[in-house]
């Protein structure tokens, strides 16, 4: 137990301190310079590679998808996963709420209902592309069940919808984005009028300015490989323009609620439909402004309201300007892969994403192939270098811990609320603090070596010595009794258990369904030193509970030691 404490300590000090004063080689670059790798074969080499790969591909391998990835390869594995169907969060929702009417006809569904859907999917689901795909989307295209206007059952069909987009065509994503009603209330667009001389009334701006700046385009011009794009003296170039902003919000007035019969009632959300939040905004063309519109270089005239051919105009506009390649992959690769991708890694993906080889534009499927079979991904000589990886999110890694060590649920509800404080995970899906996500893509920690050579470290937004103690004390609940109410999630580590009198073999098991077999020298001393501290006594007729504990207790520190660890932290 002393020897559990002290590595506690360290781990909290190093996880926290080492952004800014390590020694180089855990956090400090997270990015850099990797060009001139060559094409790899698309076989995995051994067990660790075919871990490493399901790291970046799913929410965590499993013993069973290494056997898989080892016997097929990565690209059929991705062609497997890319047809893969998830199952649907409001379907669960609407069950589940039959289910607790049963015993409380007054039951409603609520924001814990939802994440019990996302960890059941995480964790067990078989499309665990498309569900890791639904996360990094959910981070770009955002709402938030934080904010009170968003309804619960709506916002699972939301991520429905990005999980049914996440290998369509962008162009698709962007649009069903843009009527769900769901966005519609996060960034005000629901209900938007034209505007009025009389009174003043302008179009709310709100999701005109993030569609571009937080899921298109961006702010600067761009180069196909991500760089910015700059003018004669230095200075980027920007992307748009306010007068772009405020015409564009021209375009989404007059969508509203759903409803079969529409009225200027159910435009303002008397006589809702009971599906209205879920199905898409409808058009309501007394709403919708007339003026000319001019933004990103195309004018609308001004005429009779025809809502849907200027939302259609500015929608293939924006999918179509230049910068979106560069600005999705970053993002893409960010989530998946590593948090600096080098430029010729986003102008390989840029490339999939302008033409998939069959002269399709914005092909999701093509994007995702491109970023996952890239060198970049999968040389794992990559691995061992201080300027690569990612921090994992903490969502990613309770999730890892899942599906590693068998964890189910016994109620079979995944009975896990709100892991938002900082004192717990610091995250809970679909629940960003804003708009801009729980971190921003470009953040760079401030008065760090990070911040010193300007690269990016998005997680480490919400990185402080108050989230780093709590991640490590929820662990140490976690692994030892369970997550969720009444420790409805846990697991009883039957394969760690078998293994657990002879310590290099467990570590072994750490090392490759944690860490890819990336563990130092360093940290496998460590925790064999410690797994020996916990004797396993020789059998006798009447201590077999006593053997079955200590190899138990073997087994838990294994994992948290593992999980604590600033090795296990950054995902390589």
């Amino acid at each position: 137990m002393i020897k559990k404490l002290r590595f506690l300590a360290l781990s909290v000090a190093l996880a926290v301190g080492l952004s800014s004063c390590g020694d180089g080689q855990v956090f400090a670059g997270l990015g850099g310079s990797h060009e001139g790798t060559t094409p790899l074969d698309t076989t995995p080499a051994n067990a660790q590679t075919a871990a490493r790969f399901l790291t970046q591909a799913t929410f965590g391998p499993t013993d069973a998808d290494i056997k898989t990835v080892l016997a097929i390869g990565y690209e059929a594995y991705l062609d497997r996963q890319l047809s893969a169907v998830s199952a649907s969060h409001l379907a669960y929702m609407d069950n589940r709420l039959a289910q607790m009417k049963l015993t409380n006809p007054s039951a409603t569904v609520g924001a814990n209902q939802f994440y019990e859907s996302y960890w059941l999917y995480a964790a067990t689901g078989q499309a665990q592309l498309r569900e890791r795909m639904k996360l990094a989307l959910s981070e770009i295209f955002v709402i938030s069940l934080l904010d009170s206007a968003i309804d619960a059952r709506g916002a699972a069909s939301y991520y429905d919808m990005l999980g049914d987009n996440a290998f369509g065509n962008y162009r698709n994503l962007l649009e069903q984005v843009s009527l769900h009603p769901q966005m519609g209330r996060y960034l005000t667009h629901l209900g938007n009028q034209k505007e009025d001389t009389a009174s003043g009334r302008k179009p709310d701006e709100n999701f005109a300015r993030e569609v571009l700046q937080l899921m298109s385009i961006g702010t600067y011009m761009l180069n196909d490989d991500g760089t910015i794009r700059r003018d004669g003296s230095g200075q980027p170039l920007p992307s748009y323009t306010a007068s772009d902003i405020s015409n564009l919000a021209k375009v989404f007035t007059g969508y509203s609620w759903y409803s079969p019969t529409p009225t200027n009632t159910t435009f303002a959300g008397g006589n809702r439909n009971v599906d209205a939040a879920v199905r898409p905004m409808i058009y309501y063309a007394n709403y919708h402004s007339i003026s000319e519109k001019t933004f990103l270089g195309v004018t609308l005239p001004a005429g009779a309201a025809n809502g849907p051919n200027d939302l259609k105009t500015a929608l293939d506009t924006i999918f179509n300007h230049p910068n979106v390649p560069p600005f999705m992959c970053q993002r893409l690769i960010q989530r998946l892969v590593t948090s600096n991708p080098t430029p010729g890694y986003i102008s390989r993906c840029s490339a999939a994403f302008i033409n998939n080889g069959a002269g399709v534009r914005g092909d999701l499927k093509a994007v995702v192939k491109a970023i996952l079979l890239d060198p970049e991904a999968r040389n794992s000589a990559l691995a061992a270098t201080p300027t690569y990886g990612k921090l994992r999110e903490p969502l990613i890694r309770v999730t890892n811990w899942m599906r590693a060590f068998g964890a189910a649920s016994i109620s079979g509800n995944y009975l896990i609320t709100s892991t938002s404080a900082n004192t717990s995970l610091g995250q809970s899906p679909l629940s960003s603090p804003s708009v801009f996500n729980f971190y921003r893509p470009g953040y760079v920690p401030p008065n760090t070596r990070l911040g010193d050579q300007n690269l990016t470290a998005p997680e480490f937004q919400i990185v402080d010595e108050v989230t780093v103690a709590g991640y490590a004390n929820t662990m140490q609940t976690v692994i030892g009794s369970g997550i969720g109410s009444g420790s409805d999630v846990r697991s009883a580590y039957v394969n760690e258990v078998a293994i657990a009198d002879d310590a290099n073999a467990l570590v072994d098991r750490m090392n490759l369904l944690l860490l890819s077999g990336q563990m130092s020298d360093a940290l496998r001393v460590r925790i064999i030193d410690s797994l020996n501290g916990v004797v396993i006594p020789k059998p006798t007729a009447t201590n077999q509970a006593t053997i079955a504990t200590a190899k138990l207790n073997r087994a838990k520190l294994a994992i948290y030691m593992t999980m604590v660890s600033p090795e296990y932290l950054v995902q390589r």
